[in-house]
Formats: C-alpha cells, structure tokens, sequence
C-alpha cells in the first residue's frame, strides 16, 4: 500500500512538521473556540488534548464538532469524565465538592516489568526506570493516600524485577508541620551486592 496522504512514519522530522501544524491550526482557530464554547482551559501534548469548559455554556459534542471541520485530515475523539474523574496522560484527575486531586495512572494494559536486577545490563540501566517512577512520584502534586499507594505500588515493581532493596522511606511534604517554609530534596539510598562488594547508590530528586 502506498501513502498519499500525511507524513511519512518514523521520519525524523515528521513529529516537528506535526507539531508546527498543530500550533497553525491552534494559531488560527482557538482564540474563536474557547470564546464560543466559554473554555476555562486547554492543555496539549502532542495529539493529546485536555479540554475544561463549563458544561452551562457549550458541550462536549459541540466542541468535537468544531475541531473536527478544522481541518480536512485532523479528526478527533473524545473521552468523558465518569464519577467526577479522567485520565489525560499518566495521571488521573478526580474532581471533589472544593477542588480535585490526582493520583498515577497506569493503563489497563501496564505491566511491572523493567530492565531486572538479575539481567547482565550496566548498573546504571537498571536504576534509570528506578529514578524515574521515584522522581515522578515526588515531583506530582499527590495527596498522602494517593502517595503512599503508589510508593507502595514502585515497591511492588521492584520487588517483582528482583531488586533486593528498600529504599529509604522519605516523609510525605503533605506530613510535614505546615509552619515549614524550607523544602528539602527527596533522596533515596540504595544497597546491592555485586561479589563480596556491598554498593551504596544515592538517586536524587532533581
């Protein structure tokens, strides 16, 4: 099969082309929607969009509509709130009577596996997924429940990849005496075994 249309899969400047024209339609056409549809805010990144307008005013199906007649080659979907709560990326955002919170959200289809502990790959491969799910986890704005249950979830990967560790357990910022003004980063202080050699890795939040 031949493409006509579009640009080219994999190419590497097909994602720059994508985004210089995503950024024109926006350019040329957003202004006129949020002012339409009274949309409180818009976020993109990349071909995902969060949209917050207020459902008095305009609705979902009218904003789709809109997007959609753009363009000839752009056409969009959408995913609705259920019980007050949406995913848009990795996290999931629930709506509450005074404000909302987020928690980490991992797909239906997630699995916990990373590069083991046991696998002959350098030390650093290992610990580079192991630094990232730890500086997401205090880089989002979570609430204590919502932390714990994902330390306790990294805990889990970890110990199902065979990492004979435990981190350092850090106090939630959310715990700490509301008269503090200071923050200090989050480390935590890993311990693994390579021969009679006992090794000591700090990962920093950065």
């Amino acid at each position: 099969m031949i493409q006509k249309e579009g640009l080219a899969m994999g190419a590497p400047s097909s994602g720059l082309k994508a985004e210089i024209f995503l950024q024109h339609i926006e350019h040329l056409h957003m202004a006129h929607l949020s002012m339409k549809h009274k949309i409180i805010n818009y976020f993109r990144y990349v071909d995902d969009i969060l949209i917050i307008f207020d459902p008095t005013h305009s609705s979902i199906q009218a904003i789709l509509d809109d997007c959609n007649a753009l363009h000839q080659n752009l056409q969009f979907t959408a995913e609705l709130e259920e019980n007050n709560t949406i995913n848009y990326l990795d996290i999931t955002i629930q709506k509450t009577p005074t404000s909302w919170k987020t928690a980490i959200y991992r797909k239906p289809t997630f699995t916990d596996t990373i590069v083991s502990y046991m696998s002959n790959h350098p030390t650093q491969h290992k610990y580079a997924a192991v630094k990232f799910l730890f500086n997401r986890l205090n880089t989002y704005d979570l609430l204590a429940d919502e932390y714990q249950e994902e330390e306790d979830t990294i805990h889990s990967i970890l110990y199902n990849n065979s990492f004979p560790i435990r981190p350092q357990k850090p106090r939630h910022p959310k715990l700490k005496e509301q008269k503090q003004t200071t923050h200090t980063k989050m480390d935590h202080i890993y311990i693994y075994r390579e021969g009679n050699h006992i090794h000591y890795q700090l990962i920093q939040k950065h």
